[in-house]
C-alpha cells in the first residue's frame, strides 16, 4: 500500500493553510529553516514574502533556491508534502497585490489589515517564487488508521 499522494492531493494540500518550513542551502553553515507564510498554485509555483535584507532573503539571493514542507500533526491521519527547486522569480512585494493577501490569508481580512497597518512593508519586502521541482508526500490516512 502506498502513502504517496496523487498529484491533485499533493496540490490541493500544499495549497491549503498551512504553516511551511523552509529551508535555504548556506555556504558556510547548515541550511537555514524556519517557519514561513506561503502560498501555491500550479500556475505559480511556491511564493513566500521577506525582507531582502533578513537572513532569509540574503539565504535565497545566495542559494536561487529553497525547499519547503507542509504537513498535518494529528495522528493518525498525518500528512506532509515537501517540495524543492529554483526561485523562478524575484521582486518588490506590492502591499496589495503581495503583501495583504498573504496577511489575508493566515490572519483573515480584519486582522490582516491590522498587522499590514502595525508593519512596515517598502521596497525592501520582496517575493520570491519557487517552481517545485521535487515533491515528497505522505498521507497516512491511507492506511486505514484513521478511520
Amino acid at each position: 500500500m502506498s502513502l504517496a499522494m496523487t498529484r491533485e492531493e499533493r496540490e490541493a494540500f500544499l495549497a491549503d493553510l498551512h504553516v511551511g518550513v523552509i529551508s535555504i542551502e548556506q555556504a558556510d553553515a547548515p541550511p537555514l529553516t524556519v517557519p514561513i507564510w506561503y502560498d501555491y498554485s500550479p500556475e505559480t509555483g511556491v511564493w513566500i514574502v521577506t525582507n531582502a535584507d533578513s537572513a532569509k532573503g540574503r539565504c535565497l539571493q545566495a542559494a536561487g533556491r529553497f525547499s519547503l514542507v507542509a504537513q498535518t500533526e494529528t495522528p493518525p491521519a498525518y500528512q506532509y508534502v515537501s517540495v524543492e527547486g529554483p526561485i523562478v522569480e524575484q521582486r518588490v512585494a506590492d502591499t496589495e497585490a503581495d503583501t495583504r493577501p498573504m496577511a489575508h490569508r493566515y490572519f483573515g481580512a480584519e486582522f490582516g489589515d491590522a498587522y499590514i497597518a502595525g508593519t512596515p512593508h517598502g521596497d525592501r519586502e520582496w517575493v520570491f517564487v519557487m517552481q517545485p521541482e521535487r515533491w515528497r508526500t505522505v498521507d497516512y490516512r491511507k492506511s486505514g488508521l484513521a478511520g
